[in-house]
């Protein structure tokens, strides 16, 4: 299946947001507003913390989720069922420069790889919460 073609079997289906448990709440929406242009869709509580709900740009959300009154903070992504979320863009580089300028750790610099047949350019940072993220382009 083309990247990008419509699901056939389940109509509409596509991915709504992706939950991250931050370490410092402020920070982490701050990071993705700033850095990343994200903009704020809405702020609710649930269960005595603040969770945002910001717009990737593209219909896709991150929800970020402020941690428990008095909880430990999470433990780092490792071993964790979800390892890494991609963002997509079309400007990797400037995409890039963005987040080490604001001082995320570059995990893993740009390279680009075949994904049988399909070229892609990539790059690996972590986010203000210890969560990794994937930075993906499509190479035409």
């Amino acid at each position: 299946m083309p990247l990008g073609e419509r699901n056939q079997t389940m109509a509409g289906l596509g991915c709504h947001h992706i939950a991250v448990q931050t370490r410092d709440y402020e920070a982490a929406v701050a990071f993705y507003i700033e850095v990343m242009g994200m903009r704020q869709s809405v702020e609710f509580s649930s269960g005595g913390r603040r969770i945002a709900l910001l717009d990737i740009g593209d219909g896709s959300h991150l929800e970020l989720f402020e941690p428990l009154p008095g909880a430990p903070s999470p433990p780092p992504a490792a071993g964790a069922a979800i390892f890494h979320f991609a963002l997509a863009t079309s400007d990797i580089e400037n995409a890039l420069e963005r987040v080490r300028a604001a001082g995320s750790e570059i995990t893993t610099e740009l390279k680009t790889v075949d994904l049988g047949g399909l070229s892609v350019t990539l790059a690996f940072f972590t986010g203000p919460s210890g969560e990794v993220v994937e930075l993906f382009q499509v190479n035409s």
